[in-house]
């Protein structure tokens, strides 16, 4: 083996000091980092009320429904009147529009989830818009928002495989 010369034994000792300083003070940082994220955190068990329900919101769906929705053609379209739209499609026809509108799955990605053929889910898909369309021209004008506000939704569910 070939032994160092005194200066390279140098460099190498006074290297080793650095790096032993560097990993030093970025222990001591981390360490004064966590006691001051310590003193700013407090436990929820330590939260007046007040404090604690500024933490979340709850969503309140349909609520103010003459304002949500949206207009085509001249005919209100409202969440609670594509829900019931949406009911009446039968379950086959249901899942493929959610899946395509709703989660992007193409007519392809759709066919291997649901194993049948690609034509199968662009024939449901397309016969499925018609139907919406037709249910929608027809109660969309009918559509009473005192009734609305008293019926309860049932909401469209999906099972994935």
């Amino acid at each position: 083996m070939i032994e160092p010369n005194r200066t390279e034994w140098q460099v190498r000792c006074a290297f080793n000091a650095f790096c032993k300083r560097v990993l030093k003070n970025e222990a001591i940082n981390i360490y004064n980092e966590k006691q001051q994220q310590q003193a700013k955190e407090m436990t929820f068990s330590d939260l007046m009320p007040q404090e604690e329900n500024q933490l979340y919101t709850l969503d309140q769906h349909y609520e103010g429904e003459e304002t949500q929705g949206f207009q085509v053609a001249g005919k209100r379209i409202t969440p609670k009147l594509l829900a019931k739209a949406m009911h009446t499609l039968p379950d086959e026809k249901r899942t493929t529009v959610l899946l395509y509108y709703f989660f992007d799955k193409s007519d392809v990605e759709i066919a291997e989830l649901l194993d049948i053929p690609r034509s199968t889910v662009q024939y449901r898909r397309t016969s499925s818009f018609k139907r919406l369309k037709r249910f929608l021209e027809e109660h969309a004008d009918d559509w009473d928002v005192l009734t609305l506000r008293t019926t309860s939704v049932a909401y469209c569910r999906i099972q994935l495989f």
